[in-house]
């Protein structure tokens, strides 16, 4: 019971001298964060699709490599915020757990089970979303190599990733968090 209650006591010490974040602000900026996951998790969804229709799950690993970070970026000007992806198993070295706020979401999310959240952080406010591995086209990428990933794509992987972590996943299965941040002033 205790080490489930420290990591929120943690959190609520953090953001406590931040000032009083209102109901109102809190639904607009959460709602926004909702809205801003679904949409980028929908393009990138859909970019892989027709990669993977296109030259396979092989393909669709280098398109990922090259391709992932640019679209997200592109959907930070279009939401005027910053949206990333972290994991403690990543995949992209980019996105790594980095700072103290990821590790203890990443603690909490994993632990509670959390379905979202948003923050303030200082002047700006940061929302937080579960990703799972929600599609059986997942796991050719992410699922079991031994079972689930062809060696071709494997050895893409290896190619691309050397240091990949984000393997081994089920359907389901908790593999990062969208993480969103806002100013608040916006």
């Amino acid at each position: 019971m205790t080490n489930k209650i420290l990591p929120i006591l943690l959190l609520f010490f953090c953001f406590a001298c931040s000032p009083k974040l209102d109901n109102d602000t809190y639904k607009k900026f959460k709602n926004s964060g909702q809205e801003i996951t679904a949409n980028v998790q929908a393009v990138l969804l859909s970019n892989v699709g027709k990669a993977i229709q296109t030259g396979g799950p092989e393909y669709a690993v280098e398109f990922c490599n090259l391709e992932a970070a640019s679209i997200v970026d592109s959907l930070n000007g279009v939401f005027d915020c910053n949206i990333s992806r972290v994991s403690a198993k990543n995949r992209n070295p980019q996105n790594a757990l980095s700072t103290e706020q990821e590790k203890e979401m990443w603690k909490l999310f994993t632990e509670q089970q959390l379905a979202d959240t948003l923050l303030q952080s200082g002047s700006n406010l940061v929302y937080y979303k579960p990703i799972k591995i929600g599609m059986p086209a997942c796991l050719k990428c992410h699922g079991n190599p031994e079972t689930d990933i062809n060696p071709a794509t494997g050895a893409k992987l290896q190619e691309l990733y050397p240091a990949d972590l984000a393997t081994g996943y089920q359907l389901n299965d908790f593999r990062g968090l969208w993480k969103v941040e806002f100013t608040k002033a916006k």
